[in-house]
């Protein structure tokens, strides 16, 4: 199995098959998410001291800071999954010949 990996900004990468979700960190809701995982050991920051831009959630109960917008991370989540996607329909259709 290949484990995708999407970078949240730095050089740091996340696999993006544990990805559950990516949001801004403006809301209440998503405050008290943050601080539950600090409290838990479950946050990791990724900010290298910036700005909090997106909260990204894992499958794992991990939540990660990122100083990159949701949309950036979104947009190269999805700039991955259509490459896969090409990448897919260009092997079947060699196959086919």
């Amino acid at each position: 199995m290949d484990v995708k990996l999407v970078n949240i900004g730095f050089g740091n990468l996340i696999a993006a098959n544990r990805l559950i979700a990516i949001v801004s960190p403006e809301s209440a809701p998503i405050k008290r998410i943050v601080q539950e995982a600090r409290d838990d050991n479950q946050l990791i920051d990724a900010t290298y001291g910036r700005r909090t831009r997106a909260v990204i959630i894992m499958d794992s109960g991990h939540v990660i800071l990122s100083a990159v917008q949701p949309d950036t991370v979104g947009n190269r989540f999805a700039a991955d999954a259509g490459k896969e996607m090409r990448d897919k329909q260009t092997k079947e259709m060699a196959t086919e010949l």
